[in-house]
């Protein structure tokens, strides 16, 4: 169970995952023995996955965001674990969600521009297994993109 100071560390370390243990203790009002503690507790029971760097995209020319929409030609388990090897595979494949409804897989990708996007659909996307029909939606723009959790 996480108690409300667990919830702030939490905060706290989605907004500035460089935050120093000592700017963290001092923040929630612990000890930096005890806020060490808990950060390693929230680590090892799996709440903090991992610290990473959020990127431009703009300046690494991935600044068109697309969402492709992919029905499988058939839904058993061999086309499934195919496909999800194959993606993981994909540089531009940013994520990939199995979901429930009148198509099978939802990706998100990022590519330089629509030249970028024509040449990954037709080397890449139309090629991995199973694939039958894809429907692309490229971004306008970008109204919300929250990578933090509600703690």
């Amino acid at each position: 169970m996480l108690d409300e100071i667990d919830r702030k560390i939490l905060r706290l370390l989605q907004a500035d995952g460089r935050m120093t243990n000592q700017a963290l203790a001092e923040a929630v009002h612990v000890s930096p023995a005890a806020c060490f503690e808990r950060v390693k507790r929230l680590k090892a029971n799996g709440y903090i996955l991992g610290t990473m760097a959020i990127l431009d995209p703009v300046k690494l020319d991935r600044a068109l965001l697309i969402f492709v929409e992919v029905l499988l030609d058939r839904t058993t388990e061999d086309v499934f674990d195919a496909f999800r090897h194959a993606v993981t595979r994909q540089p531009e494949i940013l994520e990939c969600h199995m979901v429930a409804g009148g198509f099978d897989y939802l990706i998100k990708a990022r590519v330089k521009d629509m030249a970028a996007y024509r040449q990954f659909l037709g080397d890449a996307l139309v090629l991995l297994p199973g694939v039958r029909e894809t429907r692309t939606y490229a971004v306008l723009e970008e109204v919300k993109n929250a990578i933090a959790l509600p703690v």
